[in-house]
């Protein structure tokens, strides 16, 4: 069975007993988060189930946080001797899904 969610503006496809990547969630590691913005829910062609806004909810567990790979970001412009580099790395929440309904 897999859902499509959405989570931080993104739209990610889950399914039970997997861990996705999203945007950072301010909650402790361990503990259980429910998602309300379920879209599509498909259960291997028996029932599709497709959200008039929303279809139902998902709930999942936080597993850890943690921050992407860095980004460089540069400016240059030329004949002024301007340089600047900085750097960015994203903050995201990885959670195991334990339920679709």
């Amino acid at each position: 069975m897999f859902a499509i969610i959405k989570s931080g503006g993104k739209q990610h496809v889950v399914e039970e007993g997997k861990w996705f990547l999203t945007e950072k969630i301010d909650q402790e590691d361990g503990s259980a988060v429910e998602f309300d913005a379920l879209l599509i829910s498909d259960d291997e062609g028996k029932e599709t189930k497709v959200g008039t806004p929303l279809a139902g909810k998902v709930t999942g567990k936080i597993i850890e946080h943690g921050r992407d790979k860095k980004i460089s970001v540069i400016k240059y412009k030329p004949k002024s001797n301007y340089r600047r580099n900085v750097g960015h790395r994203q903050p995201f929440t990885k959670v195991m899904i334990e339920k679709i309904a």
